[in-house]
């Protein structure tokens, strides 16, 4: 082997290489190396990206739920400091002991409660009590520690619901100096509520609002309020249920980090039963003191990440294939190049003995002219051999498909001689234009044979009427059913005419319901159904042939149009009947399709689909 693009000294180990790699061992090592570095690519790169447009996606609700909740929390915030300057309150302020005055700016806060929708509204003097309101009610526990500390609006929860308010505060003067506030509280359930909804309904994202203790006032998970977001020690449990703020026991711990980024979330996994990897984003809401966090379920994206990856190894193994392919067909080229330039020298060496060897050289051409003819006569063989079996395939169908109608021109044949002893000549002549009519569609069949491989797009339009097709069909088969007895029920509108051609309509129609009848043959009960159902908003019909007969079983089923696959007896079937039909119908635009029956009923259905000619066929088919 010749490496001329190689210095003298590397050559020997370039030639060691080139044989190394000659090897199928070698490359099927390299193959398998191809697939584990395509799965972890494709995994990494697939788990990189869906984990990213999660993130995204992720950012845009965190966004939409900051700005739900911002506004929520500030549609009420000026009207604190708009009854601070009622006059009516001034003068309660004045004299915040006279009842004529408690009694009147009671009602007045009550008037204004009821018409901006907030939950209640009460005047609470510098310590914390309450002073009017504009109903009975008991302060919480924190408005004295807000007043002390000059707050303008605070958290707490409702003792008796467990749900959480929020309190809006305005400084209440007299003669510059602090006599009071004015408290707004509304609560926050009806937007925790959709919250909870939103979580039923989605189970990948979970929402969770805390507070400046980092504990979850709100959460579109029930069972995670009052949790702590991060980890608090038995001290810091004993303080955070002491402080009264929340009514009920504080939850488990969330373990989530403290810090998480808005735009690039973080991976946790929460130390809760049946606990999935998720992706953590938290929003500030600094104004408010809360921590706005967002979990968004992984398991999708990691879902995604190994079909990816099983493409990746798939796309690793075809590339080592492929390089094993031209591996093997370079060295076949090159051990062919090596026998050429082999014959090349032995023929120079014959060449010099042509005197001496004439003879022997005669007989080594005669020889190979020999093995030359018998190659040639071989390689005719199999080519002959090759059409002897698609004839034979060709034949195998025409005698199937001829089949029906020779045993129907059989029938009505020994019928017009029943006819004719019976002196019945314009039924004989009727029994005759239908043979006559058969044989012209014996000729149409074999025709159709050889446009079985034709693809659709070079079949030429046409439109046939559905009902005339079923009909003639049923002609084919009278016989049979008849002597089967077989209960027909045919509900197909005689004005539906669909994109087929007529003929070859019939042919599909004639083979589904043959089989109904072969199915069916051994059954006590025989009910055989056609119907035409609209689909599609009518622009498409659905013909659904059904029987009673025994069925197929679930093996079978996905075998149904396998060619030379049939459930029949031997000599009874070729299972190319089927395997026509789908080509017809993918023909004609559709496909053919098996359904089983529902559960508890017996028999099989066939059912395929056909574009709608006309809107006038449509409205027959809805009023039918």
């Amino acid at each position: 082997m010749a490496l001329p693009f190689f210095p003298l000294r590397l050559r020997p180990r370039a030639l060691r290489l080139a044989r190394l790699l000659s090897r199928p061992g070698v490359h099927f090592f390299l193959t398998g190396l191809l697939m584990v570095l395509g799965f972890w690519l494709a995994h990494r790169l697939s788990e990189r990206g869906g984990r990213e447009q999660l993130s995204a996606l992720s950012t845009e609700r965190l966004e939409l739920y900051a700005t739900n909740l911002s506004a929520e929390l500030g549609r009420h915030a000026s009207l604190p400091s708009l009854l601070a300057i009622d006059p009516t309150l001034q003068a309660l302020m004045s004299s915040p002991q006279d009842p004529e005055r408690r009694r009147a700016a009671g009602q007045m806060l009550a008037r204004v409660n009821v018409r901006a929708g907030t939950n209640q509204i009460f005047i609470a003097d510098a310590q914390g009590r309450v002073v009017s309101a504009s109903e009975p009610l008991t302060p919480p526990a924190r408005l004295a520690e807000a007043v002390a500390q000059g707050r303008n609006h605070f958290f707490a929860a409702d003792a008796e619901t467990g749900s959480t308010d929020f309190y809006l505060l305005h400084p209440l003067r007299q003669a510059q100096q602090a006599a009071g506030v004015i408290v707004v509280r509304f609560n926050l359930a009806p937007l925790e509520a959709t919250w909870v909804d939103l979580g039923l309904r989605s189970q990948n994202e979970r929402i969770l609002v805390a507070d400046d203790q980092d504990v979850v006032i709100m959460s579109s998970v029930q069972a995670w309020k009052y949790a702590v977001l991060d980890h608090a020690d038995p001290s810091r449990r004993r303080a955070l249920q002491a402080s009264a703020r929340y009514p009920q026991a504080i939850g488990p711990d969330l373990e989530l980090p403290a810090s998480l980024e808005v735009h690039q979330g973080q991976q946790v996994r929460l130390p809760l039963p049946g606990s999935r990897p998720m992706l953590a984003q938290q929003r500030q809401l600094v104004p408010l003191g809360l921590r706005l966090v967002a979990l968004s379920d992984l398991t999708e994206v990691r879902q995604r990440a190994q079909y990816a990856a099983w493409g990746g190894a798939a796309f690793g193994a075809s590339v080592g294939l492929l390089t094993l392919y031209l591996s093997s067909r370079r060295r076949a080229l090159r051990q062919l190049t090596k026998a050429q330039t082999e014959l090349q020298q032995a023929h120079a060496q014959l060449e010099q003995l042509v005197d001496s060897r004439t003879t022997e050289l005669r007989r080594t051409n005669d020889a190979l002219k020999t093995q030359i003819a018998q190659r040639l006569q071989t390689e005719g063989e199999l080519l002959q051999a090759s059409k002897l079996a698609v004839l034979g395939q060709m034949s195998a169908g025409l005698s199937h498909e001829v089949n029906q109608p020779l045993t129907a021109l059989r029938a009505l044949a020994r019928n017009s001689i029943r006819l004719l002893e019976g002196g019945r000549h314009d039924a004989v002549a009727a029994n005759l234009q239908i043979m006559d009519d058969m044989v012209e569609r014996m000729s149409q069949i074999t025709r159709q044979l050889k446009s079985f491989a034709r693809k659709a797009d070079d079949q030429p339009a046409g439109s046939a009427s559905l009902a005339d097709c079923v009909r003639n069909a049923q002609v084919l088969l009278e016989h049979r059913s008849r002597a089967l007895g077989v209960e027909a029920d045919i509900a197909v509108p005689r004005g539906l005419r669909v994109r087929a051609e007529a003929n070859r309509l019939e042919q599909v129609l004639v083979n589904l319901l043959g089989n109904a009848l072969d199915a069916m043959e051994h059954e006590p009960v025989r009910r055989l159904s056609v119907q035409a159902l609209p689909v599609d908003e009518g622009r498409r019909v659905l013909v659904k042939v059904r029987d009673s007969g025994q069925g197929v079983g679930e093996a079978e089923l996905h075998r149904l149009f396998e060619p030379f696959f049939t459930t029949k007896p031997a000599g009874q079937g070729l299972g190319l009947g089927l395997v026509i039909s789908a080509k017809i119908v993918h023909e004609f635009g559709g496909s053919l399709r098996a359904e089983p029956p529902p559960a508890g009923e017996r028999g099989m259905s066939f059912e395929f689909d056909l574009a709608v000619e006309t809107w006038e066929a449509v409205m027959e088919q809805a009023d039918v």
